[in-house]
């Protein structure tokens, strides 16, 4: 039996198409990615077509990649805290003039601005930490504000490097006579009976802020130039500890030269003249007579023309005695504020 002919001729159907990768399955994505951002590379490679040995090892490898940062040494501020010093190498607070390290030990920073110190052991290939050399434990916040006192091979290295622990004080106060000893701060001079310019040169090693001349009497100007004026007074007064210098000003209350001291501060040199005291009694006070005295407010008047006395000018407004002419009965200078010749007109 034969097949009537195909109206067409045979074709053969097509090949299938091939199957293209996606972008995010290249390989020149993929690495990149395993080196700057590990657990992304890793699973675009575990959708890509790899083979599984291939995938395996480089999961792996980048996997070690990601997780070697996290094995290195421990950051300085941890290996400080843990680190151990040992006992001082060196006691006193002398700089050396020319540093320089040896086989025996690192070079003697004793004595060296702390920011410098670093530096010189940086150089010398050690790694510095610090600590207070007090009893407390103050963070160095400005190394240049700080000074070492002792010095000492740390027992636990911080990374590799041979570490120097520094024991430090601020720049203005003494270093304690040991490690962890308290700090003997300086105290307030006696300056009294100083002159000004003499007492002015002993508190300069402590370090104030400022020196300020004051007059010792409150009635008395300063000159411009005091420096043979003698102290009276002075603040803080002789033995006070002075812990921070830089913020503290001493004030010296000065006398001229030829003047003596007054015995208290706020004192006038010439105070104001007292009171004219009261005329003598004339014998009829407390008379009882029409022409006896009268008192009132602490003022007492005679009649008839005799003399009267006025404590003040509300007595003599309270004896409806004011305003008082010069000449008349209870006038006086101490109640004529303005020297006009009438007192207590106002």
């Amino acid at each position: 039996m034969t097949h009537p002919p195909y109206p067409y001729p045979y074709a053969p159907p097509p090949p299938p198409a091939p199957d293209r990768r996606r972008w995010w399955q290249h390989p020149g994505l993929i690495i990149p990615l395993l080196v700057v951002l590990p657990p992304i590379g890793i699973v675009l490679i575990w959708t890509s077509r790899w083979k599984a040995a291939p995938k395996v090892i480089v999961t792996f490898v980048a996997g070690a990649w990601m997780i070697s940062p996290f094995l290195a040494d421990p950051p300085p501020e941890k290996a400080q805290a843990d680190a151990k010093p040992k006992a001082p190498v060196a006691a006193s607070a002398t700089p050396s003039s020319s540093p320089s390290p040896t086989l025996s030990g690192p070079p003697n920073l004793v004595g060296r601005n702390l920011k410098d110190a670093q530096a010189a052991a940086v150089a010398a290939g050690f790694k510095p930490i610090s600590h207070d050399a007090g009893p407390g434990d103050t963070g160095q916040w400005a190394d240049g504000n700080w000074k070492v006192c002792f010095q000492a091979l740390a027992d636990k290295p911080v990374g590799k490097q041979t570490t120097i622990d520094f024991a430090v004080t601020r720049n203005e106060w003494p270093c304690p006579g040991r490690d962890g000893d308290p700090i003997p701060y300086p105290k307030m001079p006696k300056v009294v009976g100083q002159t000004f310019v003499k007492a002015s040169a002993l508190l300069k090693p402590t370090g104030f802020q400022k020196i300020e001349a004051q007059s010792a009497y409150t009635d008395v100007p300063l000159p411009a130039a005091v420096d043979d004026w003698t102290v009276c007074f002075q603040e803080p007064e002789e033995g006070k500890e002075i812990q921070y210098p830089k913020t503290v000003t001493a004030y010296l209350k000065l006398t001229a030269p030829g003047t003596s001291c007054p015995k208290e501060q706020h004192t006038k040199l010439h105070p104001d003249p007292d009171p004219d005291p009261a005329p003598p009694s004339t014998g009829d006070e407390g008379s009882g007579s029409t022409g006896g005295s009268s008192t009132s407010g602490g003022s007492s008047s005679s009649g008839g023309g005799g003399s009267a006395y006025y404590k003040n000018c509300d007595a003599a407004k309270a004896a409806n005695a004011a305003p008082v002419r010069r000449g008349e009965p209870g006038y006086r200078n101490a109640l004529d504020r303005d020297g006009d010749g009438i007192a207590c007109d106002r």
